[in-house]
């Protein structure tokens, strides 16, 4: 699922319901300008048991960053939420830990979003 024109500015709140399939190995959530610039792509792989975090810039990626708190059950319908500053992602997890990711782009407001993997979305809303 891709949207194009959404907006998503430094003090909201985004709140995403998904479901991973059965037999998921990743799904990937992207939040950005465009597919060539990704602020925050949050890749649960559960082939390593971790999250992964990288961004994009004019196409390029950056220097991945791995989180070993891995709270998603393949099958399982899961509810997270993401905050950001032009310093930082917030993600608050399943299990209500709470993750950073630098805003790289730096930017205070996005208006692109994708999810694409081995799961579905349930629910997305942002106030």
């Amino acid at each position: 699922m891709k949207v194009t024109d959404m907006t998503f500015k430094e003090g909201d709140e985004f709140k995403i319901r998904i479901k991973p399939k059965d037999d998921c190995d990743s799904f990937s959530i992207n939040i950005g300008h465009d597919s060539d610039n990704i602020a925050m792509h949050f890749n649960p792989r559960f082939s390593l048991n971790a999250i992964v975090f990288n961004s994009l810039s004019g196409g390029c990626w950056g220097d991945e960053h791995h989180e070993g708190n891995f709270p998603f059950v393949r099958g399982e319908e899961c509810k997270f939420h993401i905050n950001f500053s032009n310093g930082q992602f917030y993600i608050k997890l399943p299990d209500g830990s709470m993750l950073n990711f630098p805003n790289r782009l730096g930017d205070v407001k996005y208006k692109y979003f994708d999810v694409s993997g081995d799961a579905r979305i349930v629910g997305i809303k942002i106030k």
